[in-house]
């Protein structure tokens, strides 16, 4: 028994069709809806669809300056409702920034309750929460009554909303804009509404200006937080004329509260004893402070900034951040410039002028063309008022010819519609009325039947009348289009004056001086300090310098080896006999309050290897390095530091084959002394000793037997001195030292009578 099945085989749904065309049609799709309905604003009212939408909500709700607050959890409901099927959260947080005066230059929305702070904080939950629209939002939705824009379908077909806000508040440079889509991505900061509106109308007045005359009055970016803009005028005009560039936005030294008497714009604030601090009352825009008093503190924990003690928030409605000096001593803009350097007091703000235009198309615009797009588009909103206005008193007028000829035949109307059956239709042909008009007189309230009413009637049809003249005479001149245009932004131009809490420029636009260089070392505060290095190796810094024949304690087993002064700003270089030299930091000594600690935790020196000397580096010094097989050459000072723990290799060493002397050369001396362990002792001039960076040298002296002993440098004219034994502490000197004087590598001859038995300069 067979049965005919009618369901449709699935796989005949089946589209045969190329793997990558289909991936890259579908991601099309994406790409699109998220650069054109997400990511990026519309360029004339500067909004995405979302802020739109919550704007549009608000206005439903009636939520005017004027009118109570609402709950956001109201205002989100009906967003996500009716016109935006997104997540929650997603847009209240879109709300929420349209709130916050150190978000938008401009808030859109007034908040009530906890909306956030610049700490970084979050808002409280849209339960907890109030709202309403200000001011500003009402003048972008202005005109939205009057057919200035056309109205779309919401995604369910159920509502309405507008396509965008005509007002003529220019929200998109006054709040700015940022966004990511797909392959392309927009940034555009805040300015000044009285410096954009003062741009327009230099377009307005000559559409062929110059890029430069526009900079004269378009300042640059007016961020909500203030802070200093301190790149060029050059720099920040031609990023604006392409459309794409940076800022470098620094925060703002200054301290006192303006009206205490002590506003000090250095930020300096004098405290008593000649002590001071730093004080910061603004930030970069987007900075959050609790983030940047952690990345402060810590670098103070990391010692990575020294010369700044402490950090502390003494802020309220205002930002006040004060930070504190290690010492009175320490340069106020060298910590200036290292808390720029060092942390986001100084951040880069990247501009990129990418918006949607009329026909919803991206682009990058530069300063001029996207002025001229939406001056094009405000004369298109005034065309539509325009002619939207022209067809509501068309009808009107239309309205009261009809009254009027009611008024004129009044008795013979009255009768009609008493005694006839069809009044509407017999009026319409004895009176030559339209449909319209007899139903309007129809509809005519008897207390509207009264003596004055004519004249009034005819005084509002004159007026009509001139009002449709002057509208028809707009549409038909462009000049009359944009001296209007001018005279709604002069006249919005009053709310955002230089002299208003609103329109006062926050932001400093002001080159700063060039950089000053400074490496980690500058910001050592200079103190001596007494170096320690023990025989086993341990080493500490004592404060101050003390006598270095003084008796040092040290652990058992233990005892002196170095002693030398210094300044916690100098380096030591440490060198070893595997011919490697080490770097240390003065300041970076442990405490001679005990013994210190082993220098090799501070230094990756090999296990084998012995410190055959310390020294302090001192910049363009010479010194001479000696093996203890008779090399040696002269070695830079500046080449011998090292950037690592792990020191730099100088002298070439091999078996059997140690560095034994490392001696600073004095820019006086002329010649190298070199004696060996067969107490045989040259002179040599020092131009014979090559000056190397690395390597084994040349020989200094030969030997049968035995090597060298010690080396080092003098001024032949002043001859040869050493100390003579016993507590007297005397020396002697060998003026005339021509007899040992040879050529570089000979065998020498003995030392004069008394020179030291252990053959040690």
């Amino acid at each position: 028994m067979t049965t005919d099945t009618t369901e449709p085989d699935p796989f005949d749904a089946i589209v045969d069709a190329p793997f990558d065309s289909a991936l890259s049609e579908r991601y099309l799709v994406y790409a699109l809806s998220t650069i054109t309905a997400r990511s990026l604003p519309d360029l004339r009212d500067g909004l995405k669809p979302v802020h739109r939408r919550l704007l549009w909500a608000m206005r439903q709700l009636k939520l005017d300056p004027t009118q109570a607050f609402k709950k956001s959890a109201r205002v989100v409901g009906d967003v996500i409702g009716k016109y935006h099927p997104h997540g929650d959260q997603s847009v209240y947080d879109a709300m929420v920034r349209l709130a916050q005066d150190f978000s938008l230059r401009y808030p859109l929305v007034e908040g009530q309750g906890n909306f956030g702070n610049i700490d970084g904080d979050n808002a409280a939950a849209y339960r907890y929460t109030e709202a309403r629209l200000t001011k500003t939002a009402i003048q972008l939705m202005a005109g939205l009554d009057e057919g200035t824009v056309t109205f779309i379908p919401t995604y369910n077909g159920e509502e309405e909303e507008p396509e965008i806000f005509p007002g003529p508040f220019p929200n998109l440079l006054a709040n700015g804009s940022s966004g990511i889509a797909v392959g392309m991505a927009t940034n555009i900061p805040s300015h000044n509404v009285a410096e954009v509106i003062d741009a327009t109308l230099l377009l307005i007045d000559n559409p062929h200006v110059e890029h430069a005359q526009l900079m004269e009055v378009f300042k640059g970016p007016d961020f909500a937080t203030g802070g200093v803009v301190v790149d060029s005028a050059a720099a920040i005009s031609a990023a604006y004329e392409t459309g794409r560039g940076a800022f470098r936005v620094r925060a703002r030294f200054s301290c006192g509260r303006e009206g205490d008497g002590r506003w000090e714009e250095s930020g300096v604030e004098k405290l008593s004893g000649g002590q001071w601090q730093l004080v910061v009352s603004e930030i970069p825009y987007m900075l959050q402070k609790g983030k940047l008093i952690e990345q402060v503190a810590q670098l103070i924990a990391d010692k990575k900034l020294p010369i700044l003690e402490d950090i502390r928030d003494e802020s309220d409605e205002q930002i006040r951040l004060v930070f504190v000096p290690k010492s009175r001593n320490v340069d106020p803009e060298l910590l200036k410039e290292s808390l720029y350097k060092l942390t986001d007091l100084e951040s880069r703000f990247s501009l990129n002028l990418n918006v949607l235009d009329a026909k919803r198309t991206p682009g990058v615009l530069g300063l001029k063309l996207l002025l001229q797009e939406w001056v094009i588009a405000q004369i298109d909103i005034l065309l539509r008022r325009s002619q939207h206005r022209l067809e509501k008193i068309a009808a009107r007028l239309e309205l009261l010819d009809g009254y009027i000829i009611a008024y004129l035949n009044l008795d013979r109307i009255i009768e009609i519609i008493r005694t006839e059956d069809e009044p509407k239709v017999l009026m319409m042909a004895e009176f030559g009325l339209t449909d319209r008009q007899a139903e309007a007189i129809l509809n005519m309230r008897l207390r509207s039947l009264r003596k004055l009413e004519e004249m009034e009637l005819r005084r509002e049809r004159d007026g009509l009348l001139a009002e449709k003249e002057e509208l028809e005479k707009l549409l038909e001149s462009p000049a009359r289009q944009r001296t209007r245009l001018k005279r709604d932004l002069a006249n919005l131009r009053k709310d955002y004056g230089e002299d208003t809490a609103l329109g006062r420029r926050r932001t400093t636009i002001a080159e700063a001086a060039p950089t000053v260089e400074f490496s980690m070392d500058a910001m050592i505060e200079k103190a001596p300090v007494t170096v320690i290095l023990s025989a086993k190796g341990w080493i500490r810094g004592a404060s101050g310098h003390e006598a270095l024949d003084k008796e040092f304690k040290f652990k058992d087993g233990d005892g002196p080896a170095w002693a030398l002064h210094a300044q916690t700003t100098d380096k030591l270089l440490i060198a070893c006999d595997n011919g490697r030299f080490y770097t240390l930091g003065t300041d970076k000594l442990p405490s001679a309050r005990g013994f210190g600690e082993p220098i090799r935790t501070m230094v990756d020196i090999d296990a084998e290897a012995q410190i055959v000397a310390l020294l302090v580096y001192r910049p363009k010094a010479q010194l001479l390095l000696a093996s203890n097989a008779g090399r040696g050459f002269a070695a830079e000072a500046d080449e011998l530091l090292a950037e690592t723990r792990k020191g730099r290799g100088v002298m070439t060493t091999k078996p059997g084959v140690k560095l034994a002397v490392v001696r600073e050369i004095p820019a006086e001396h002329d010649h190298v002394a070199v004696v060996g362990d067969n107490r045989k002792l040259v002179l040599f001039s020092l131009e014979e000793l090559p000056v190397l960076a690395k390597g084994q040298g040349v020989t200094l002296q030969r030997y049968r037997d035995g090597g060298l002993a010690d080396a080092t440098t003098l001024k032949l004219d002043e001859g040869l001195s050493w100390r003579m034994g016993g507590e007297t502490g005397r020396t002697r000197t060998e003026g005339d030292m021509r007899l040992w004087k040879v050529a570089r590598g000979a065998a020498g001859r003995l030392p004069p009578t008394g020179f030291p038995r252990d053959n040690k300069f």
